[in-house]
């Protein structure tokens, strides 16, 4: 079954160009465009797409706020956003993750990239732009820790090792390649991470690191 796309940018020309760039991929269907944010709120709840790609400034409701709607904390039913900029200030980066998306890339990035952080975002993985989880990296580094929510029980040494991976936006295959163990076996580390912490998604399981400060260095 292929993956349905809304792509969501007020620029005609950038959002044209994400159309036919995803659109010659087979395993990927188009189903939606906006030019603002009410639209793609409003498109995507009617069409109910696998993932919404959204621009992250624009006009009516930011990327950060249509995210915050479809994907926030409060949402039963979180859709899966990759939230696409020009711009990679920290508050823009750490408001999207926040507001719940899984992934988060810089219009630079290439098309391959992008392709990757639709399939990431589709499969319940996350995908962060390796530039962008540097900064990331970097900006938590430099701020005090704040006190840690704690798991509801011990972390295991492998759901450490795992932790320290989602939160480098490895996927669950290079994961298990880096570990050594099989795909599923990373998946129920996941499993058994997001319940610990209370986490909805790997991304929310990223953050948590990154505020504990379980991670340290670039990616």
């Amino acid at each position: 079954m292929s993956i349905r796309v809304i792509v969501a940018d007020d620029q005609d020309l950038v959002r044209t160009g994400l159309v036919m760039i995803l659109g010659a991929r087979p395993e990927l269907e188009v189903v939606g465009e906006a030019a603002d944010g009410l639209a793609a709120l409003d498109l995507a709840t009617r069409l109910r797409p696998d993932v919404l790609l959204v621009d992250i400034r624009m006009p009516g409701l930011d990327g950060v706020e249509v995210t915050r709607r479809l994907a926030g904390p409060d949402v039963a039913d979180p859709m899966a956003v990759v939230v696409i900029t020009t711009f990679d200030l920290d508050e823009y980066v750490l408001g999207a993750l926040r507001a719940g998306a899984r992934g988060f890339l810089l219009k630079d990035a290439g098309p391959e990239l992008l392709v990757q952080a639709i399939h990431a975002a589709a499969a319940g993985d996350a995908l962060i732009a390796p530039n962008v989880t540097r900064r990331l990296l970097a900006t938590f580094a430099d701020r005090a820790p704040v006190a840690p929510a704690q798991p509801v029980s011990p972390l295991t040494e492998r759901e450490e090792e795992v932790l320290a991976l989602v939160a480098r936006g490895r996927t669950n295959a290079e994961i298990a390649s880096e570990l050594f163990v099989g795909l599923s076996t990373v998946k129920t580390h996941v499993a058994s991470l997001m319940a610990k912490l209370g986490a909805r998604n790997r991304v929310e399981i990223a953050m948590w690191a990154y505020e504990t400060r379980r991670v340290r260095g670039a990616s």
